[in-house]
């Protein structure tokens, strides 16, 4: 059993035990994880690029703990819609690698209907 499915399976008891599932339909989970990306961003507000390359200890715990609540919501919406999240990605790195060729994106950030 791979990583992924042991805390998706967590994820499924703890949310059962406090009688949630009723509150993660699909578009909640979105809604909450698109509130936690946001989330994500603040602890590197106002900061260089050097900075967030850098970050303190307690800015990498922020991150971290933000991080997690991306990732748990994530995690409970692909269960949710009976998603394999990681063949998803997978399949996503295909499409990207077709869209984003080496040979013509190498070092640039150029998006793919830019070419």
């Amino acid at each position: 059993m791979s990583e992924l499915i042991k805390v998706r399976d967590e994820l499924r008891a703890f949310a059962a035990e406090r009688d949630w599932d009723k509150f993660h339909s699909p578009k909640n989970l979105a809604c909450a994880l698109a509130v936690e990306a946001a989330e994500l961003l603040e602890p590197f507000q106002w900061l260089t690029e050097e900075q967030s390359r850098n970050l303190t200890e307690k800015q990498l715990v922020a991150v971290k703990n933000e991080l997690a609540d991306v990732q748990i919501y994530l995690i409970r919406l692909a269960d949710k819609l009976d998603v394999d999240l990681l063949q998803a990605v997978r399949d996503k790195i295909v499409r990207n690698a077709e869209k984003y060729p080496a040979s013509v994106f190498k070092g640039s950030a150029r998006k793919y209907s830019e070419t």
